[in-house]
């Protein structure tokens, strides 16, 4: 569906490629069931009253591992791992979180360049970017939570913060957190702090003590089950690849700059298509990220607490929610609803940290995390531009229209239409990849279309 840098596929031809699942998508689903029975497996009969901490630690990293030799070009993964456990235990605390930092980033950004330079991005023995991204996240996540734990007072809201102190993790639970066989595969990073008390035990213990539960009329603590949040979870996943092998391959980006489709299509048709295009493009998301989240809870991991109804929430590690970002009105509701553990990493390695243009330094760290793709820089920093934009619009302009309930209706209408079209007009480039069709997809979006002749001046 997308092309290589300076080159673009014939879009024709990409709508009519028949459907079908590529052998890299077959692994990734096995590997993912398989995961969610082994999940299911490791609750049951290697619960915390079962088993000890270090068999739990033990099962979970060798699963992983097995995961990644069965499903990728693993050796990078490891070299990784074990450059950063030097680092974990050499360095002095107040410089870790920078010396990880620029390993992990350092090396994944080679990786990223062999990937297109040796590999030519099309080798799925080598399509290890994925999982190197989600380490890369968990090693800088557990540097900076070793720099900042014993620190007081280092964010403007501390009660936000997952940063409470911790120690050096020994091999075991090092390796456990970095590659267990729960989030090997497509994640997400989550907290050491949270992934060390899921393993002994405490994690959902820790959450029911937030609850006065003999208010409520218990005697006891409870004992949620994450059944039912699996269950409704696998329904959504294969709903997701229902639409994505429906969809996606029949609305594919590289359409919308078709010479055809310009020469016959009125501007406006052009945009409404683009929204559709870029529908597509989601199930996949959807699919990845919310299997995902149901392997981690068939595990017993990601209890999240009680809401205001009494209901057991099993979202502390999902990725995204789906009706949020269906119905944003800003490009911060967009952002904040979609890869939610990704942009919660941003925040706690860059936006917090940084001294001068957060906004800015934070989508260019996104743009490099993602790889060295053009379509992915004009991406995030077209994102900048739109964010800083929304943000001066909506502190200038939205307190006009709260004042009356049709008011506020109409402006949240058109809020939404606004958010969506902003977000495929951002989005586009980082599925094209390429620059060749990126230009020309702004060309044809800003002036309606690329071939236009505007008669001369006299």
């Amino acid at each position: 569906m997308c092309s290589a840098p300076g080159q673009s596929l014939p879009p024709r031809r990409v709508r009519t490629t028949r459907a079908h699942l590529h052998p890299g998508i077959i692994n990734f689903v096995a590997c993912q069931l398989f995961a969610l029975l082994a999940a299911f497996w490791f609750r049951i009969y290697l619960s915390p009253s079962h088993a000890s901490s270090a068999v739990r630690h033990a099962f979970a990293t060798l699963f992983g591992i097995y995961f990644a030799v069965f499903c990728w070009y693993s050796i990078h993964l490891f070299v990784l791992v074990m450059m950063n456990y030097g680092i974990m235990n050499m360095a002095s605390i107040s410089n870790i979180h920078r010396y990880s930092f620029v390993v992990a980033m350092g090396y994944l950004t080679l990786c990223h360049i062999s990937r297109i330079y040796i590999f030519h991005y099309g080798i799925l023995t080598t399509d290890f970017s994925g999982p190197l991204m989600i380490i890369t996240q968990k090693i800088t996540t557990l540097a900076c939570q070793l720099h900042d734990g014993k620190k007081k007072n280092l964010f403007p809201h501390p009660e936000d913060s997952l940063f409470t102190p911790v120690s050096r993790p020994s091999l075991l639970e090092y390796l456990s957190y970095l590659l267990n066989f729960m989030s090997i595969i497509a994640g997400p990073c989550s907290n050491y702090k949270d992934y060390m008390a899921f393993i002994e035990g405490r994690h959902v213990h820790m959450k029911l003590l937030e609850v006065n539960w003999k208010q409520k009329g218990y005697d006891r603590l409870p004992d949620p089950s994450p059944t039912g949040a699996v269950m409704y979870k696998l329904c959504i996943t294969l709903v997701s690849l229902i639409l994505f092998l429906t969809l996606t391959k029949n609305f594919p980006m590289a359409y919308i700059i078709d010479n055809e489709f310009l020469d016959k299509t009125p501007f406006l048709s052009r945009l409404g298509y683009l929204y559709v295009v870029t529908q597509a493009a989601k199930p996949k998301y959807y699919f990845a990220w919310t299997l995902a989240d149901a392997v981690n809870n068939a595990a017993g991991y990601g209890f999240s607490g009680v809401d205001e109804r009494g209901t057991f929430r099993w979202d502390l590690l999902s990725n995204l929610n789906i009706w949020n970002i269906e119905t944003a009105t800003s490009f911060k509701m967009y952002l904040e609803n979609w890869n939610i553990q990704t942009a919660a990493w941003l925040k706690r390695v860059c936006y917090d940290r940084a001294r001068w243009h957060p906004t800015a330094l934070t989508f260019i760290l996104s743009a490099l995390w993602h790889g060295i793709y053009p379509g992915y820089y004009f991406t995030f920093l077209t994102g900048i531009l739109i964010t800083l934009a929304a943000r001066a619009i909506r502190n200038n302009c939205r307190h006009h229209f709260l004042s009356s309930v049709p008011l506020k209706i109409a402006y949240d209408i058109v809020t939404w239409a606004v958010t969506q079209l902003a977000v495929c007009y951002t989005v586009a480039p980082f599925v094209m990849l390429a620059v060749e069709p990126t230009i020309k997809f702004y060309k044809v979006t800003a002036f309606g279309s690329e071939e236009r002749q505007f008669p001369p001046l006299t």
